[in-house]
């Protein structure tokens, strides 16, 4: 677009990409009206931005179409777990026109790929088709999602699974249950990086954690053994689903995992209706979650419970193949 000129994303350019943000909030809000309304201020978007900006090594680009600032992404690092990465969260970017934010990333992305940043993460609103196929244009693919849904009574229907709250006896199954998710999610077709720590780590956390009231620890039973288990939290106490993807008084389904052998029979079902129907017990407004959508289990499971996708992370690895 020859009208258009691409800029370092730097103060000047705060109250204009604070507009644009809550225009798109406003926008995604008509579509997932569970999400915090707050952001629809510019008096909001705006300090935010600014702390965005302001983080470390944290930096982006604007596109300056006719005169106006029309698209902005900003980015920061986050733990070298997720390698040379640069992440743009969900307020980090935002355009009047989708095609223009692939401007905009052309020119960051330079700086990121000439600081050895080269895996860059973008959690962009799942119902903007033009923005996630701008996003698609640009060799992103989908990695991960977040979900909503209101709280509801849970629905338990299979009598062979019973569902309670986790005790000190059941430390050793939730140790071993810990490891379960993240050895699921090492194979194909994830192949998750993330480590499997050791079964001692996870019964030392476990026993630190299991009173901790901030959590509701549940623990399924098929045929007498414990074979899954599942924790509810409020999302405050979670570090995910930040600012503009986090819900107003949400509860959290945080963790959920089976025994490889006990999957099929309905006890990840089960475990998922308890920490639903746990969170309209105790008051929250909706609940959330997410999955990796390369998880075959986890990106059926929970959908057919009622989740709807909010936002998805979007992943591009640039490596020396191109």
């Amino acid at each position: 677009m020859r009208s258009t000129e691409v800029v370092p994303f730097t103060a000047e350019h705060l109250e204009a990409a604070a507009d644009l943000l809550s225009q798109r909030h406003r926008t995604q809000r008509r579509a997932v009206p569970l999400l915090s309304p707050s952001y629809e201020d510019p008096k909001v978007t705006q300090p935010l931005l600014a702390s965005l900006l302001e983080g470390d090594s944290a930096s982006g680009a604007v596109a300056v179409h006719r005169g106006r600032v029309a698209a902005y992404v900003l980015g920061s690092p986050k733990a070298d777990s997720w390698g040379p990465n640069m992440w743009v969260e969900g307020a980090g970017m935002a355009s009047s026109e989708a095609e223009l934010i692939r401007d905009a990333y052309a020119v960051a992305a330079q700086r990121w790929h000439d600081e050895g940043r080269t895996s860059h993460f973008v959690i962009v609103p799942s119902c903007d088709d033009a923005m996630l196929d701008a996003w698609y244009r640009l060799g992103f693919g989908q990695q991960h999602a977040h979900a909503i849904q209101p709280p509801r009574e849970a629905v338990l229907t299979d009598s062979s699974v019973v569902v309670r709250r986790a005790e000190h006896r059941d430390i050793d199954m939730l140790a071993e249950l810990d490891l379960a998710l993240p050895k699921h999610q090492s194979r194909s077709p994830v192949f998750s990086n993330s480590g499997i720590p050791p079964i001692e780590e996870a019964r030392e956390e476990w026993l630190e954690s299991i009173d901790d009231k901030r959590f509701a620890n549940f623990v399924a039973e098929y045929n007498g053994r414990v074979v899954g288990s599942a924790i509810g939290c409020s999302l405050e106490v979670s570090s995910s689903h930040q600012h503009v993807t986090r819900p107003d008084n949400a509860g959290f389904l945080g963790f959920a995992a089976v025994l490889p052998e006990s999957r099929g029979v309905g006890t990840g079902r089960a475990l998922g209706e308890t920490v639903i129907g746990w969170s309209r017990d105790e008051g929250f407004n909706s609940v959330v979650t997410d999955w990796r959508v390369t998880n075959l289990l986890s990106s059926r499971a929970w959908p057919s419970l009622g989740f709807e996708t909010t936002f998805l992370r979007l992943a591009r690895t640039i490596g020396p193949a191109g």
